[in-house]
């Protein structure tokens, strides 16, 4: 097993690379690995270490969701090139699965394929809570470790999934108290409405902010929404004229920003509150309106490298799944330390893989507790200006 030392050195490798890459051009564009259909892995025969290894991104690169999920496949395929440019040892490549969010059917397919293909030792995603909660045991069965990029559900790390799943986001037990608290405490607002869009995640952080505001004495009003809605008309009629902040934890930006428009066509004047699937300063535009989203060091060395090769375009919400990346080529690269990997040894490596502050593009250590979870870490406010971008405020 290499040393803590030395896995600093090479993630000091990896930064270094990506310093003198920066200026190359951009080569992690959309198109796709192919991933042929493969006979189902052996989950306890260890199998020899390759010159190339092979990780799994499960993201919703088409769909209704793809804002977010071309991101997550930039930001890994990103981490993946800048591994490589770094002569670290193993070189990697992607394996990528569609997972269409929010088809959680086409997640769960994606889980069963990479889980039969027997060059994937560990996957970076899916993004959604409800994929991971819908997919856990086809990844379960096939012995894969999986690191979401963005699943903050809180009860995903309830202590079922360990040993499996992992996350390199704060959860909806920090992001819920964090919206509520700027709710009452800076915004001082007393007339609220929450709606949820009737998923998993959405449902999960809704009733974690409307308690956290009664009990601070203020009864939200409640309604909800589908994710295929595209009318509103019926809950903005609900609204109150009086509210102050409508908030909405959803997962596609596009709703988000049709709502806002017709909320406002409506002649009602309340503030919108999205969640972190909302920040996506390309669709989601209502000027005014706040997101609550992960940690994201906006100003470190991966980020401005990043910037630079993908035209000024830092793409943050896929910044997560980057450092998810990093984890899963640290631990397959731990297992290979005697020239033999098994996946069973992967996800142990997962468990006990930091990345330091330092050398994190999310401005925290990257270390899991035992259930998976991000240890440390907190969400951050941003409000959307008028230009369209978002400006952290909180």
């Amino acid at each position: 097993m290499k040393s803590k030392s030395g896995l600093t050195l090479i993630l000091a490798l990896v930064i270094s690379a990506i310093a003198v890459a920066a200026a190359a051009a951009h080569t992690d564009g959309p198109a796709r690995t192919a991933a042929p259909a493969a006979p189902a892995a052996s989950t306890a025969a260890a199998a020899k270490c390759g010159k190339t290894m092979y990780i799994g991104v499960a993201a919703p690169i088409t769909g209704a969701a793809s804002s977010i999920g071309v991101q997550q496949l930039h930001w890994a395929q990103f981490a993946v090139s800048q591994w490589n440019k770094s002569g670290a040892k193993p070189k990697f490549k992607i394996v990528q699965g569609d997972t269409q969010l929010p088809n959680v059917a086409e997640a769960i397919k994606v889980a069963k394929t990479l889980a039969s293909d027997k060059r994937v030792w560990a996957v970076v995603g899916p993004a959604g809570s409800q994929e991971v909660q819908d997919s856990f045991a086809s990844y379960k069965a096939g012995g894969l470790a999986f690191v979401s990029g963005s699943a903050s559900r809180t009860t995903l790390t309830d202590g079922s999934r360990k040993g499996y799943f992992f996350r390199v986001v704060p959860n909806d037990s920090v992001q819920g108290p964090t919206v509520g608290k700027y709710i009452v405490n800076t915004l001082k607002a007393k007339n609220v409405y929450i709606i949820d869009d009737q998923e998993t995640y959405s449902q999960g952080l809704a009733d974690t902010v409307e308690n956290y505001l009664k009990a601070h004495g203020i009864t939200p009003g409640r309604d909800s929404i589908s994710q295929q809605a595209s009318d509103f008309s019926s809950q903005i009629a609900k609204i109150p004229s009086n509210t102050q902040i409508v908030y909405i934890p959803w997962q596609l930006s596009a709703q988000a920003q049709a709502f806002g428009q017709q909320l406002k066509g409506a002649g009602k004047s309340a503030k919108l509150f999205g969640s972190d699937g909302l920040f996506d300063p390309s669709t989601f535009k209502i000027t005014g309106s706040y997101d609550s989203f992960f940690p994201v060091n906006t100003q470190s060395a991966q980020v401005k490298a990043y910037e630079k090769a993908h035209g000024g375009n830092g793409e943050f919400f896929g910044a997560p799944s980057g450092a998810a990346a990093g984890v899963a080529m640290l631990a397959v690269q731990k297992a290979c330390q005697d020239g033999k990997i098994t996946r069973s040894e992967v996800r142990k490596d997962v468990a006990t893989t930091t990345i330091p502050k330092a050398q994190s593009v999310l401005g925290v250590a990257v270390h899991f507790t035992a259930n998976g979870d991000l240890k440390g870490g907190a969400f951050g406010v941003y409000q959307i200006q008028s230009n369209g971008s978002y400006k952290r405020i909180g």
